[in-house]
Parts: C-alpha cells; sequence; structure tokens
C-alpha cells in the first residue's frame, strides 16, 4: 500500500471511529447505490429528515445528469460549525466507492439547504477518474458546469438561473495573456472556470458538430460507463478520448490541445448572443430566436437527461438507521 492510499485509509478509519452515539445515521438507496450519512452531534435546528433530504436531492441531480449513481458506495460525514450555510466540502475515492465530508452551519434552516450547489458539486466528482495535479482544473472544470445542469435536469432549479450565473461567473474562466494553459496556471479562477469553461466550449461544440444529438453529457457517461469514475487512476487523454468515442467526434481531445500549454483567445461575448444569453445590465433574458438557441435548450433539457434504463431505476428511497436523543428532544418525538 503506497503512503497516500496509507493516509486515505487512516483518515477514512478514524472517521468512521468518530461515529459515536450521539451521532445519526440513515442510509439511501439510488439505484443499485447505497449512500450512508452520518450526521455529527449537535444542537441543529436542521431535522434529521432536512438533513437526509439535501443529500436525496443531490444523489438524485447526479443520478439524472449521469443515468444512474457513479460509484456503488457513499459514505457522507456531515459535521456542524457555528453559523449558517454549507463550506469545506471535500471528496475522496476508495475501494468500493467514496467519501464525502462536508460541513454545514448548525443555525442554517431549511431554505438554506434548498439552495446550496455545494453536495451536488462534490458528487459530481465521483463520476470523473483520479487524474494527476496538473489536471486538478478537468476535475474541478467538470463539477463547476455539471453541477446547475444536473440540478436542472432534476427539476431543482431553472435554465434562467443556470444561464444567469454563467453570464456572471464564466469570465472568470477566460486565460489573460500571461497564462500558460490549463495544465500550468493553477490559479481559482484557472482551475474551476477556466475548467468550466472548457466543458461549455466542448458543450457547445460537440452538440454543432452531432447537429445537437450529442453533447458533453454524453462525453461525460461515455467516460464512466468506460470505468472512469474517482477509484480509479487515468492520464486525462484516456478520459478525453473516452469522451470523444461516445460522441463520435474529437472536441475534447482537439480542445485540450489548444488550451493545455497556451491562452486561447475566447470571445464569450460572441458564444453568449449565438447562445441566445442577453443581458441589459439589469437581468439575462432568454432569446429563443438565437442562432444557437436550441443548442441552448439542449444542454438543461430533461429529455437530454434520459438514461437507456427504466426511469425509476436509480430512484431514491431513504431507510433511517439511526436517530439522536438529542434531536428527537428538539422534534418533540419521543
Amino acid at each position: 500500500m503506497g503512503l497516500g492510499a496509507l493516509m486515505l485509509s487512516l483518515t477514512w478509519a478514524s472517521w468512521m471511529v468518530r461515529a459515536r452515539a450521539g451521532d445519526m445515521t440513515s442510509t439511501l438507496i439510488i439505484g443499485g447505490s447505497r449512500i450512508d450519512v452520518t450526521i455529527e452531534s449537535s444542537e441543529w435546528k436542521l431535522s434529521q429528515a432536512d438533513l437526509v433530504h439535501w443529500v436525496q436531492q443531490a444523489g438524485e441531480a447526479v443520478a439524472t445528469y449521469y443515468g444512474r449513481f457513479p460509484v456503488p458506495k457513499l459514505v457522507i460525514r456531515i459535521a456542524p460549525f457555528e453559523g449558517r450555510g454549507v463550506r469545506h466540502g471535500m471528496t475522496w475515492g476508495r475501494d468500493g466507492g467514496g467519501l464525502i465530508k462536508i460541513g454545514v452551519g448548525t443555525e442554517t434552516i431549511p431554505a438554506g439547504l434548498n439552495e446550496d450547489w455545494m453536495l451536488t458539486h462534490e458528487m459530481v466528482h465521483l463520476a470523473f477518474p483520479s487524474v494527476s495535479d496538473e489536471h486538478h482544473w478537468i476535475e474541478e472544470g467538470v463539477s463547476t458546469y455539471v453541477e446547475p445542469i444536473a440540478r436542472i435536469q432534476a427539476g431543482q432549479m431553472t435554465a434562467l438561473q443556470m444561464w444567469t450565473d454563467l453570464a456572471r461567473d464564466m469570465r472568470k474562466g477566460v486565460p489573460n495573456a500571461g497564462d500558460k494553459g490549463l495544465d500550468h496556471t493553477h490559479t481559482w479562477a484557472s482551475t474551476y472556470w477556466g475548467g468550466a469553461l472548457f466543458c461549455f466550449m466542448a458543450d457547445v461544440q460537440i452538440r454543432e458538430q452531432t447537429h445537437n444529438k450529442k453533447g458533453l453529457q454524453d462525453a461525460l457517461r461515455g467516460i464512466l460507463t468506460a470505468g472512469g469514475d474517482i477509484r480509479y487512476d487515468w492520464k486525462l487523454e484516456e478520459a478525453l478520448k473516452a469522451g470523444d468515442q461516445a460522441t463520435g467526434t474529437s472536441v475534447l481531445s482537439e480542445l485540450y490541445a489548444k488550451m493545455k500549454d497556451r491562452p486561447m483567445e475566447i470571445d464569450l461575448s460572441k458564444m453568449w448572443k449565438q447562445l441566445g444569453i442577453e443581458s441589459d445590465g439589469k437581468a439575462v433574458h432568454l432569446n429563443d430566436d438565437a442562432p444557437l438557441a436550441a443548442i441552448r435548450r439542449a444542454i438543461t433539457s430533461p429529455e437530454t437527461a434520459k438514461a437507456p434504463q427504466s426511469a425509476d431505476g436509480w430512484r431514491p428511497s431513504a431507510v433511517y438507521a439511526g436517530r439522536s436523543a438529542s434531536l428527537l428532544k428538539q422534534r418533540g418525538e419521543s
């Protein structure tokens, strides 16, 4: 066992040991995948059911986008912190599945969880193979780009909200003149938004080349079907090749060749106009008469997410494995 694997095993073991009597545990089943949730003991404003529903929503979104849940088993540990919101999500692969640790503020209310994106972002990480450090941008870029689309396709947010957010934030990923390409520019903006920009451009180009019959979603499903999930170390070129084979194009490999070692000139304003994403300075409007409006609609359409298997095959059902006495008192239960 290598040092990295040993450290992960020790970390995993230490978190499992911390499942104290006051912690709450629940299990969700999504298709053939099992999600074990441990909620660390605290004075929560949220109920156990609120937190499990939040996990279920994220799991549904990811399973909708990929046609199935990415790994056979996932352990999620929810740690409390003072205040509100969701913070510090981290995801690891391990034999049999994955591990996510994420923080939730003890003052958070259910509406705050409904607006959260972070847990879905972390779950998307499960669906892409682990690559070397210089390619970390693809891992974060895929999660940043896919997360809102998955939530839209699961009926959890609107396409207008996503395009409004992307019209505001995607420019952060446009390379600066002094950048050295995605593999060599390791800033936060290049890692997250440069990676997301790569995914966005690839999505549009795949749809243009396939007459809107396939997109990045097909490529990412192809990578997952080929065995590329977080548990396995792959070369990035292998993953991109698998994605290209799934779409019958060479978009991913060719775009990577253009963006990996040097800054690529990108006209985002032109792309927004072609897709029909228009801003008047106060709000974003979607123009369905734009040249690529059909591509814009297809990217987020629930119809795009339909998987070959039964539509009910991945729907989750919650099984409560335990509740803490302190939470039951908060909820007035006995």
